[in-house]
């Protein structure tokens, strides 16, 4: 009788752990994502209707050299930010449009936080 219980938990656990094996198999090793700005932004579906304001708007383009990306800083002269009005979301950061691109920008920093497309 003592052995078919051994027998028996030793089967439970051989069938157990390829389950535990797949469990353990959509872990992540390593660093986690960085977030590095998580201010308010425009919401997906008001982003259409802000493409559109911005037009309205006839805002100056202005060019840089650098590459229009997140994360890449502005000049500090030069370019002239505008706010986001409040019907596309409160937002800290302010809009302007460089090498034909709209860009939301976090104003004391400078740096690009989304590039709208």
């Amino acid at each position: 009788m003592r052995n078919r219980i051994l027998a028996l938990a030793a089967l439970a656990a051989a069938i157990g752990s390829p389950l535990a094996a797949q469990a353990q198999s959509g872990v992540t090793i390593g660093r986690a994502p960085v977030v590095v700005d998580s201010g308010p932004t425009i919401a997906v579906e008001q982003r259409p209707a802000f493409r559109d304001y911005v037009v309205e708007q006839r805002v100056p383009a202005f060019r840089v050299p650098d590459r229009v990306v997140v994360g890449a800083t502005l000049p500090e002269s030069g370019i002239t930010y505008y706010d986001v009005p409040q019907r596309f979301g409160a937002t800290t950061y302010r809009y302007t449009v460089v090498n034909g691109e709209t860009v939301l920008v976090e104003p004391r920093s400078r740096r690009i936080v989304e590039v709208m497309d």
